[in-house]
């Protein structure tokens, strides 16, 4: 029998499953490394986060260099619709993270959206690390 494809994932240095999910992961990985200049050691896969006794974890989480959260990123596979209940579970990941940014993807299609004042507004452009970080 075939061993199951897997994928490198380098922000947990480790093989993982090759699911469609994973694949959505792992090419926004390469965006936030290349597109945003995030350091590969100031973010992190698979976060778990517990808020109100329930376990939630966020696709990919990007750090300050304090270690303080600037951004969380919700991955879908491509056939799944970026929508309200998406943009729902982010706004989960913020409510305990307290992060700037949001992303949410299916590799077809990405919303970013900033937080300003009390709302989040969307952008019209993938935001560099530098301006993640306020610089």
């Amino acid at each position: 029998m075939p061993e199951a494809e897997k994928y490198y994932d380098p922000l947990r240095r480790k093989a993982v499953a090759a699911t469609p999910e994973e694949k959505v992961r792992q090419w926004f990985i390469a965006q936030l490394l290349e597109k945003g200049g995030v350091p590969r050691g100031l973010m992190m896969s698979e976060v778990q986060m517990k808020s109100a006794h329930k376990p939630w974890r966020a696709d990919i989480v990007v750090y300050s260099g304090t270690a303080a959260p600037l951004a969380v990123v919700e991955c879908k596979r491509p056939d799944v619709q970026i929508d309200a209940e998406v943009a729902g579970q982010a706004l989960r990941y913020y409510s305990v993270l307290g992060v700037k940014y949001i992303f949410l993807t299916n590799g077809g299609g990405t919303f970013i959206y900033v937080k300003e004042g009390e709302a989040f507004r969307p952008l019209d452009h993938f935001p560099t690390y530098s301006e993640m970080n306020g610089r």
